[in-house]
């Protein structure tokens, strides 16, 4: 779908900062990161490349929040990077990285909102999950008589006959997904602070035993995208598998989404914070970049257009969820502004 001349007219017209006045080091910007934003990111970037021929088609690759902000922070070469995208915050250790590789000027863009879910095989019982069901799923050791025992666990209904009886298989993201860390907050951390046992313990000792989870084939760790995971529910019916809302919104034919703590993940309960594992989706744009790279500017401030990024927009009905027009317009100033993260 190609936005008309006006549109695009006026879109040239807001851009602040212009790369044509100035010799540019590349005319390709260059993206990578977040998995569950890839599919929006991808969405724009062949909208802009349609909307603004004198500008090449940005490149959108992925690898999970964690290895994008990694490639980021490298430095302010023309190989480096111009924008990770995040489905989480960018970390103190991750800015004190890039900082000493000489990106000073990270720019933080807020594009939307995510639900993280958890989905099964639509054919198989409906899930209604709480945190402390998800932590005694996977967790290595649990607490029996004063004393960590290893998971005596196989079956959804041992740990709270509510729960289907279906063999546990937890299918999650990997340690390189921002994903995954928010999962680990707000189900696993909270599921784990649930017990008494782990509560006493002292702060790293406490963090290691929430994390540590289970090696005996019920819990899979993935390090791509969620078609992998998909895929794995699609081999093992019995499985439960974590999915962006997005992601999930795309394949209700083949997927039955659980209840969290008795509230549905949607627009609405992510919005209004009723839906626990929920989380904003970002871009990180290298400052530094912006009258090197050709188009860079264009794009951030592209994606942010309304017509781009907000109700009824392309990207959102492929499944984000979009920011309100007063926090878009605060979202684009401060990045016109050079707004940077300290």
């Amino acid at each position: 779908m190609k936005l008309n001349n006006k549109i695009g007219l006026a879109l040239a017209t807001t851009c602040t900062i212009v790369a044509t006045g100035a010799h540019a080091a590349r005319d390709t910007i260059q993206i990578a990161g977040s998995s569950t934003v890839l599919p929006y990111a991808s969405i724009v970037a062949e909208e802009f490349g349609n909307t603004f021929p004198q500008y090449k088609t940005p490149v959108v690759g992925s690898g999970g929040t964690g290895g994008g902000l990694k490639q980021f922070c490298q430095g302010v070469a023309d190989n480096t990077i111009d924008i990770a995208n995040a489905s989480r915050k960018i970390k103190d250790t991750e800015i004190a990285t890039c900082k000493k590789a000489g990106v000073n000027k990270i720019q933080e863009v807020k594009v939307g909102y995510d639900g993280i879910v958890f989905a099964s095989n639509s054919h198989k019982a409906a899930y209604k999950l709480k945190p402390y069901h998800i932590f005694a799923a996977l967790a290595e050791k649990l607490p029996s008589n004063g004393k960590l025992v290893p998971n005596p666990y196989t079956r959804w209904n041992q740990i709270d006959p509510t729960l289907p009886n279906e063999p546990i298989t937890l299918v999650i993201p990997a340690s390189n997904h921002g994903t995954r860390e928010v999962f680990q907050e707000k189900m696993v951390n909270a599921g784990c602070e649930t017990y008494d046992y782990f509560k006493k313990l002292g702060k790293d000792e406490r963090e290691k035993a929430c994390s540590t989870f289970r090696k005996d084939g019920r819990v899979v760790e993935i390090s791509g995208d969620y078609t992998e995971t998909l895929a794995r529910l699609k081999t093992n019916p019995s499985a439960v598998g974590v999915f962006g809302l997005g992601y999930y919104d795309s394949n209700r034919d083949k997927l039955r989404v659980a209840s969290v703590n008795n509230v549905v993940p949607s627009e609405k309960t992510v919005l209004n914070g009723s839906y626990i594992v929920s989380r904003p989706l970002y871009m990180y744009v290298k400052g530094e970049h912006l009258v090197s790279v050709k188009g860079l500017p264009q794009y951030v401030e592209f994606f942010l257009n309304k017509k781009i990024s907000g109700k009824g927009s392309k990207i959102e009905k492929a499944g984000l969820i979009a920011m309100s027009d007063a926090e878009r317009a605060k979202v684009l100033a401060d990045f016109k502004a050079g707004k940077s993260v300290k």
